[in-house]
């Protein structure tokens, strides 16, 4: 079994403030540190689980800058074999069709059986990424996963989240694109004889170039997508909490509906 799990370097918001750089166009990165994706890293526990029940082989794929390098080389450690980093100026990050597109150059002229990936990005929160890279593939997919079953007969069953609650089970013929949702298993601490093995591993750079990519097919220039700006939203609004017995809440609250929520 060839797989291939695609990952995404995105920052740390939890402990720091979110504020918009000098270009307008993207947020002051220095105040961030950086990880892997979530649901990345699902993706990744999911292609390692699969490579040791039917053996084959994981291969990292990610785009992004080389302090990404950590990141790709720790997912290594958990299992993966080899991985590719593009990195190219070129690419208009911002579009997740562009992004689908690259991703997709890098793994179609090689043999694969499943290629994963997170269901959503926790930084832009695009979840089109897998899908359209699916069918830049030519290969059939399946969303928001939740459990996965190899089948043996060049198939696999997966079973995908719906609304509500509901589980959708569909059996997929291989190749196929999987894009992962978070809990379907619990992702492993990388070992301390892993991380030092993931070291002598391979990690090829890649640009547009290399993958033969006209970059006029996914700059700024091809991109149906225009960031203009980026702001924090203005607070325009605030909670009240209503004081008092409760008739006199009622009549309180009574009284701001009738205003049209006005004090």
């Amino acid at each position: 079994m060839k797989t291939f799990v695609c990952i995404k370097q995105v920052p740390d918001t939890s402990e720091a403030e979110v504020k918009v750089d000098s270009s307008g166009k993207a947020v002051d990165a220095s105040r961030f540190s950086f990880d892997i994706n979530d649901a990345d890293n699902y993706a990744v526990e999911a292609a390692v689980q699969i490579k040791e029940a039917h053996e084959g082989t994981v291969t990292v794929v990610s785009m992004g800058p080389q302090s990404s390098d950590v990141m790709i080389r720790m997912a290594m450690a958990k299992g993966g074999d080899d991985a590719m980093r593009i990195e190219d100026s070129r690419i208009n990050a911002v579009d997740p069709l562009s992004v689908a597109k690259v991703l997709a150059a890098s793994i179609k002229d090689k043999e694969f059986d499943l290629v994963l990936t997170g269901c959503m990005a926790s930084d832009d929160g695009h979840m089109s990424v897998g899908v359209a890279m699916a069918e830049e593939l030519g290969v059939p997919h399946v969303s928001m996963v939740k459990d996965i079953e190899v089948l043996g007969d060049g198939k696999i069953k997966a079973s995908r989240e719906l609304e509500g609650g509901l589980m959708e089970v569909v059996e997929v013929t291989l190749p196929a694109v999987i894009t992962i949702q978070t809990g379907i298993n619990e992702p492993r601490y990388a070992p301390i004889r892993g991380i030092r093995q993931a070291q002598k591993k391979e990690l090829s750079v890649l640009s547009l170039d290399d993958l033969g990519v006209p970059a006029d097919q996914v700059d700024e220039s091809a991109s149906q997508i225009i960031l203009n700006k980026l702001y924090v939203p203005e607070v325009v609004s605030a909670a009240e909490f209503i004081e008092g017995e409760p008739e006199e809440k009622a009549e309180k609250l009574a009284s701001i509906l009738i205003k049209g929520g006005h004090v």
